[in-house]
Protein backbone atom coordinates (compact mmCIF):
# COMPACT_ATOMS: atom_id res chain seq x y z
CA UNK A 1 0.00 0.00 0.00
CA UNK A 2 1.45 3.35 -1.09
CA UNK A 3 2.10 6.00 1.17
CA UNK A 4 1.48 8.93 -1.03
CA UNK A 5 -0.90 7.90 -3.32
CA UNK A 6 -4.30 7.35 -2.12
CA UNK A 7 -7.48 5.70 -4.06
CA UNK A 8 -10.44 8.64 -5.33
CA UNK A 9 -12.96 8.54 -2.83
CA UNK A 10 -15.58 7.13 -5.43
CA UNK A 11 -16.18 4.54 -8.38
CA UNK A 12 -17.87 4.04 -11.63
CA UNK A 13 -20.33 1.10 -11.74
CA UNK A 14 -18.56 0.08 -15.10
CA UNK A 15 -20.63 -1.35 -18.12
CA UNK A 16 -19.64 -3.32 -21.41
CA UNK A 17 -20.69 -3.27 -24.79
CA UNK A 18 -20.39 -2.16 -28.12
CA UNK A 19 -21.09 1.34 -26.42
CA UNK A 20 -18.85 2.62 -23.35
CA UNK A 21 -18.12 5.82 -21.83
CA UNK A 22 -15.02 7.05 -20.89
CA UNK A 23 -15.81 5.82 -17.25
CA UNK A 24 -16.26 2.05 -18.80
CA UNK A 25 -12.82 2.69 -20.24
CA UNK A 26 -10.32 3.97 -18.26
CA UNK A 27 -9.73 1.26 -15.65
CA UNK A 28 -8.83 1.43 -11.72
CA UNK A 29 -5.25 0.35 -11.53
CA UNK A 30 -5.86 -2.35 -9.37
CA UNK A 31 -8.28 -3.92 -12.13
CA UNK A 32 -5.31 -3.72 -14.52
CA UNK A 33 -4.82 -7.41 -15.82
CA UNK A 34 -2.49 -6.38 -18.14
CA UNK A 35 0.07 -3.54 -17.82
CA UNK A 36 -0.98 -0.33 -18.64
CA UNK A 37 -0.11 1.78 -21.50
CA UNK A 38 -0.74 5.21 -19.84
CA UNK A 39 -1.58 6.07 -15.96
CA UNK A 40 -3.44 8.98 -14.79
CA UNK A 41 -2.55 10.32 -11.41
CA UNK A 42 -4.52 12.83 -10.33
CA UNK A 43 -2.17 15.88 -7.91
CA UNK A 44 -5.14 17.81 -5.69
CA UNK A 45 -2.94 20.82 -4.84
CA UNK A 46 -4.23 24.36 -5.07
CA UNK A 47 -2.53 26.45 -1.55
CA UNK A 48 0.28 26.87 -3.73
CA UNK A 49 -1.60 29.02 -6.54
CA UNK A 50 -0.77 32.43 -6.40
CA UNK A 51 -4.77 33.40 -7.24
CA UNK A 52 -7.26 31.95 -5.41
CA UNK A 53 -8.44 28.86 -6.62
CA UNK A 54 -10.06 25.56 -5.75
CA UNK A 55 -7.93 23.85 -8.38
CA UNK A 56 -7.71 21.33 -5.40
CA UNK A 57 -10.90 20.22 -6.68
CA UNK A 58 -10.19 19.26 -10.54
CA UNK A 59 -9.13 15.69 -10.10
CA UNK A 60 -12.39 14.69 -9.21
CA UNK A 61 -14.58 17.17 -11.35
CA UNK A 62 -12.15 15.51 -14.19
CA UNK A 63 -13.40 12.42 -13.34
CA UNK A 64 -16.85 13.18 -12.64
CA UNK A 65 -16.62 14.29 -16.09
CA UNK A 66 -15.98 10.86 -17.86
CA UNK A 67 -19.14 9.74 -18.35
CA UNK A 68 -20.06 12.54 -20.60
CA UNK A 69 -17.68 11.44 -23.51
CA UNK A 70 -17.39 7.74 -25.01
CA UNK A 71 -14.62 6.35 -26.60
CA UNK A 72 -15.32 6.59 -30.49
CA UNK A 73 -13.17 9.81 -31.88
CA UNK A 74 -15.37 10.77 -34.88
CA UNK A 75 -12.92 13.28 -36.52
CA UNK A 76 -10.52 10.29 -37.03
CA UNK A 77 -13.15 7.63 -36.96
CA UNK A 78 -11.10 5.31 -34.55
CA UNK A 79 -12.14 3.71 -31.08
CA UNK A 80 -9.77 3.90 -28.66
CA UNK A 81 -11.10 1.95 -25.78
CA UNK A 82 -7.97 -0.75 -26.56
CA UNK A 83 -5.63 1.60 -25.07
CA UNK A 84 -5.03 0.52 -21.73
CA UNK A 85 -5.44 3.70 -19.17
CA UNK A 86 -5.16 2.95 -15.56
CA UNK A 87 -6.20 5.59 -12.74
CA UNK A 88 -3.86 4.74 -10.45
CA UNK A 89 -5.46 7.76 -7.75
CA UNK A 90 -4.07 10.75 -6.22
CA UNK A 91 -1.24 11.90 -4.73
CA UNK A 92 -1.90 12.76 -0.92
CA UNK A 93 -1.48 16.07 0.57
CA UNK A 94 -0.15 17.79 3.72
CA UNK A 95 -2.92 20.59 4.67
CA UNK A 96 -0.76 22.68 5.38
CA UNK A 97 2.80 22.69 4.36
CA UNK A 98 3.26 22.56 0.67
CA UNK A 99 7.27 21.90 0.36
CA UNK A 100 5.87 18.29 1.98
CA UNK A 101 2.87 18.11 -0.87
CA UNK A 102 6.03 18.55 -3.23
CA UNK A 103 7.68 15.92 -1.31
CA UNK A 104 4.98 13.80 -1.69
CA UNK A 105 4.30 14.52 -5.57
CA UNK A 106 7.88 14.09 -6.42
CA UNK A 107 7.82 10.59 -4.14
CA UNK A 108 4.44 9.73 -6.10
CA UNK A 109 5.88 9.97 -9.54
CA UNK A 110 8.80 8.02 -8.46
CA UNK A 111 6.75 5.04 -7.40
CA UNK A 112 4.12 4.75 -10.36
CA UNK A 113 7.42 4.90 -12.55
CA UNK A 114 9.12 1.90 -10.47
CA UNK A 115 5.56 0.31 -11.36
CA UNK A 116 5.19 1.13 -14.99
CA UNK A 117 8.14 1.82 -16.36
CA UNK A 118 7.16 1.77 -20.02
CA UNK A 119 4.00 4.42 -19.38
CA UNK A 120 3.07 7.12 -20.51
CA UNK A 121 2.26 9.64 -17.59
CA UNK A 122 -0.77 12.17 -16.69
CA UNK A 123 -1.10 14.01 -14.13
CA UNK A 124 -4.26 15.75 -13.20
CA UNK A 125 -3.49 19.18 -11.08
CA UNK A 126 -3.56 21.11 -9.07
CA UNK A 127 -2.09 24.18 -9.50
CA UNK A 128 1.14 24.86 -11.98
CA UNK A 129 3.29 24.44 -8.94
CA UNK A 130 2.66 20.57 -9.31
CA UNK A 131 4.81 20.59 -12.40
CA UNK A 132 8.59 21.54 -11.25
CA UNK A 133 8.60 18.05 -8.33
CA UNK A 134 7.01 15.74 -11.39
CA UNK A 135 9.57 17.05 -13.82
CA UNK A 136 12.26 16.37 -11.18
CA UNK A 137 10.98 12.81 -10.35
CA UNK A 138 11.29 11.94 -14.05
CA UNK A 139 14.34 13.32 -14.94
CA UNK A 140 16.60 10.72 -13.55
CA UNK A 141 19.77 11.93 -14.80
CA UNK A 142 18.42 12.94 -18.23
CA UNK A 143 18.04 15.92 -20.39
CA UNK A 144 14.57 16.75 -20.30
CA UNK A 145 12.69 18.82 -22.77
CA UNK A 146 9.70 20.96 -21.51
CA UNK A 147 7.24 22.00 -23.45
CA UNK A 148 4.46 24.26 -22.33
CA UNK A 149 1.55 25.86 -23.14
CA UNK A 150 1.23 28.68 -21.19
CA UNK A 151 -0.56 32.70 -21.04
CA UNK A 152 2.55 33.14 -18.75
CA UNK A 153 6.07 32.48 -18.91
CA UNK A 154 6.19 31.01 -15.26
CA UNK A 155 9.64 32.37 -14.51
CA UNK A 156 9.01 34.52 -11.14
CA UNK A 157 10.83 35.02 -8.84
CA UNK A 158 11.72 32.48 -5.53
CA UNK A 159 12.27 34.61 -2.92
CA UNK A 160 8.68 34.02 -1.82
CA UNK A 161 9.03 29.83 -2.20
CA UNK A 162 7.35 28.28 -4.75
CA UNK A 163 4.00 28.69 -6.06
CA UNK A 164 1.91 28.41 -9.82
CA UNK A 165 4.26 31.38 -10.73
CA UNK A 166 7.56 29.34 -10.63
CA UNK A 167 7.98 26.16 -11.80
CA UNK A 168 9.74 26.73 -14.88
CA UNK A 169 12.53 29.20 -12.49
CA UNK A 170 12.31 26.35 -9.76
CA UNK A 171 13.45 23.60 -12.72
CA UNK A 172 16.01 26.39 -14.25
CA UNK A 173 17.51 27.13 -11.23
CA UNK A 174 18.15 23.72 -10.14
CA UNK A 175 19.72 22.86 -13.11
CA UNK A 176 16.90 20.11 -13.69
CA UNK A 177 16.32 21.73 -17.43
CA UNK A 178 18.20 24.21 -19.44
CA UNK A 179 16.46 26.91 -20.55
CA UNK A 180 17.29 26.28 -24.36
CA UNK A 181 15.13 22.85 -23.81
CA UNK A 182 11.79 24.98 -22.75
CA UNK A 183 9.35 26.37 -25.74
CA UNK A 184 6.38 28.26 -24.27
CA UNK A 185 3.64 28.33 -26.93
CA UNK A 186 0.74 30.51 -26.32
CA UNK A 187 1.92 33.56 -24.71
CA UNK A 188 -0.12 36.79 -25.64
CA UNK A 189 -1.51 40.01 -24.50
CA UNK A 190 -0.31 42.16 -21.15
CA UNK A 191 0.00 39.42 -18.43
CA UNK A 192 3.95 38.95 -18.03
CA UNK A 193 6.39 41.81 -16.79
CA UNK A 194 9.25 42.73 -18.35
CA UNK A 195 10.72 41.45 -15.89
CA UNK A 196 9.67 37.99 -16.66
CA UNK A 197 11.02 38.56 -20.43
CA UNK A 198 13.84 39.76 -19.05
CA UNK A 199 14.69 36.25 -17.08
CA UNK A 200 13.24 34.45 -20.06
CA UNK A 201 16.15 35.54 -21.90
CA UNK A 202 18.69 35.51 -19.21
CA UNK A 203 18.07 31.28 -19.20
CA UNK A 204 16.87 31.23 -22.98
CA UNK A 205 13.32 29.89 -22.95
CA UNK A 206 11.80 30.04 -26.29
CA UNK A 207 8.78 32.10 -26.00
CA UNK A 208 6.63 31.30 -29.11
CA UNK A 209 3.52 33.96 -28.89
CA UNK A 210 -0.01 32.51 -29.87
CA UNK A 211 0.24 35.36 -32.81
CA UNK A 212 3.24 33.28 -34.01
CA UNK A 213 1.99 30.09 -33.71
CA UNK A 214 -1.73 31.29 -35.52
CA UNK A 215 0.97 32.28 -38.15
CA UNK A 216 2.12 28.59 -38.48
CA UNK A 217 -0.47 26.46 -37.80
CA UNK A 218 -0.49 23.56 -35.54
CA UNK A 219 1.11 20.95 -37.73
CA UNK A 220 4.16 23.05 -38.99
CA UNK A 221 4.24 24.75 -34.93
CA UNK A 222 4.88 21.59 -33.43
CA UNK A 223 7.14 19.99 -36.05
CA UNK A 224 9.30 22.78 -35.72
CA UNK A 225 9.66 22.68 -31.62
CA UNK A 226 9.77 18.93 -31.89
CA UNK A 227 12.57 18.53 -34.14
CA UNK A 228 14.57 21.04 -32.35
CA UNK A 229 13.91 19.39 -28.74
CA UNK A 230 15.20 15.65 -30.26
CA UNK A 231 18.09 17.41 -31.15
CA UNK A 232 18.98 17.91 -27.67
CA UNK A 233 16.71 16.12 -24.85
CA UNK A 234 16.35 12.69 -24.26
CA UNK A 235 12.44 13.22 -23.44
CA UNK A 236 10.00 15.52 -23.65
CA UNK A 237 7.92 16.62 -21.05
CA UNK A 238 4.08 18.72 -22.19
CA UNK A 239 2.48 21.23 -19.61
CA UNK A 240 -1.04 22.26 -20.36
CA UNK A 241 -1.87 25.20 -18.27
CA UNK A 242 -5.78 25.60 -19.63
CA UNK A 243 -5.20 29.42 -18.53
CA UNK A 244 -3.69 29.39 -22.28
CA UNK A 245 -7.57 29.68 -23.55
CA UNK A 246 -9.10 32.74 -24.01
CA UNK A 247 -11.51 33.24 -20.78
CA UNK A 248 -14.68 32.97 -23.03
CA UNK A 249 -13.65 29.08 -23.74
CA UNK A 250 -12.32 28.51 -20.11
CA UNK A 251 -14.01 30.71 -17.51
CA UNK A 252 -12.91 28.26 -14.71
CA UNK A 253 -9.45 29.14 -14.51
CA UNK A 254 -8.12 31.15 -11.42
CA UNK A 255 -6.51 33.57 -14.03
CA UNK A 256 -8.76 33.87 -16.89
CA UNK A 257 -7.49 36.31 -19.56
CA UNK A 258 -9.22 37.62 -22.95
CA UNK A 259 -7.13 37.32 -26.14
CA UNK A 260 -5.78 33.51 -25.94
CA UNK A 261 -6.48 30.12 -27.25
CA UNK A 262 -9.34 28.87 -28.56
CA UNK A 263 -9.99 25.21 -27.72
CA UNK A 264 -10.07 24.17 -31.09
CA UNK A 265 -6.43 25.22 -31.37
CA UNK A 266 -5.26 23.76 -28.03
CA UNK A 267 -6.78 20.35 -29.52
CA UNK A 268 -5.12 20.71 -32.64
CA UNK A 269 -1.81 21.25 -30.60
CA UNK A 270 -2.27 18.29 -28.58
CA UNK A 271 -3.03 15.69 -31.22
CA UNK A 272 0.40 17.05 -33.19
CA UNK A 273 2.17 16.44 -29.98
CA UNK A 274 0.69 12.73 -29.88
CA UNK A 275 2.22 11.89 -33.09
CA UNK A 276 6.07 12.07 -30.94
CA UNK A 277 6.81 8.90 -29.32
CA UNK A 278 9.14 11.32 -27.48
CA UNK A 279 7.01 13.08 -25.04
CA UNK A 280 6.73 11.07 -22.23
CA UNK A 281 4.72 12.62 -19.54
CA UNK A 282 2.17 15.90 -19.64
CA UNK A 283 0.02 17.29 -17.15
CA UNK A 284 -3.07 19.80 -17.40
CA UNK A 285 -3.23 22.04 -14.55
CA UNK A 286 -4.81 25.21 -12.88
CA UNK A 287 -8.48 24.54 -13.31
CA UNK A 288 -10.87 25.65 -10.86
CA UNK A 289 -13.99 23.76 -11.38
CA UNK A 290 -15.68 26.16 -8.69
CA UNK A 291 -15.55 29.22 -11.34
CA UNK A 292 -16.78 27.04 -14.00
CA UNK A 293 -20.14 27.90 -15.59
CA UNK A 294 -22.99 25.41 -14.88
CA UNK A 295 -22.41 23.23 -18.29
CA UNK A 296 -18.92 22.21 -16.59
CA UNK A 297 -17.41 24.33 -19.97
CA UNK A 298 -14.03 24.51 -18.96
CA UNK A 299 -13.92 21.16 -17.59
CA UNK A 300 -15.37 19.22 -20.49
CA UNK A 301 -12.50 21.14 -22.23
CA UNK A 302 -9.90 19.70 -20.55
CA UNK A 303 -10.92 15.81 -20.93
CA UNK A 304 -11.80 16.62 -24.60
CA UNK A 305 -7.83 17.98 -24.68
CA UNK A 306 -6.76 14.80 -23.16
CA UNK A 307 -8.84 12.04 -25.29
CA UNK A 308 -7.51 14.07 -28.11
CA UNK A 309 -4.07 13.86 -26.80
CA UNK A 310 -4.45 10.32 -26.15
CA UNK A 311 -6.08 9.40 -29.09
CA UNK A 312 -3.18 10.49 -31.78
CA UNK A 313 -0.79 8.50 -29.20
CA UNK A 314 -3.41 5.67 -29.96
CA UNK A 315 -3.63 6.11 -33.75
CA UNK A 316 0.45 6.53 -34.17
CA UNK A 317 0.98 2.92 -31.76
CA UNK A 318 -1.70 0.93 -34.35
CA UNK A 319 0.19 2.37 -37.30
CA UNK A 320 3.72 1.27 -36.71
Amino acid sequence: MSEVIVQPSFKWQRQDGQDIKVKDWICPVAEMTEEPQVVVLGVPLSRSSISASAASEFPSAFRKSWELFTTYYIDEQVDIRDLRVADIGDVKMHTTDILQCHRNIEEAMQEVMQKHPQSFYVSIGGDHSITAPLVRALREGKRVGILQFDTHLDLRDLSNGPSNGTPIRQLLEAGVVQGEDVYNIGLHGFYNAPSLIEAAKHYGVNMITLKQMRSKGAQQQIAEVMAALQEKVDFIYVTVDIDVLDIAYAPGVPASTPGGMRTDELFDLLYEVGKYEMVRAMDFVCIDPHRDTSELQTVKAVTYAFLTALSSRYIRTIGN
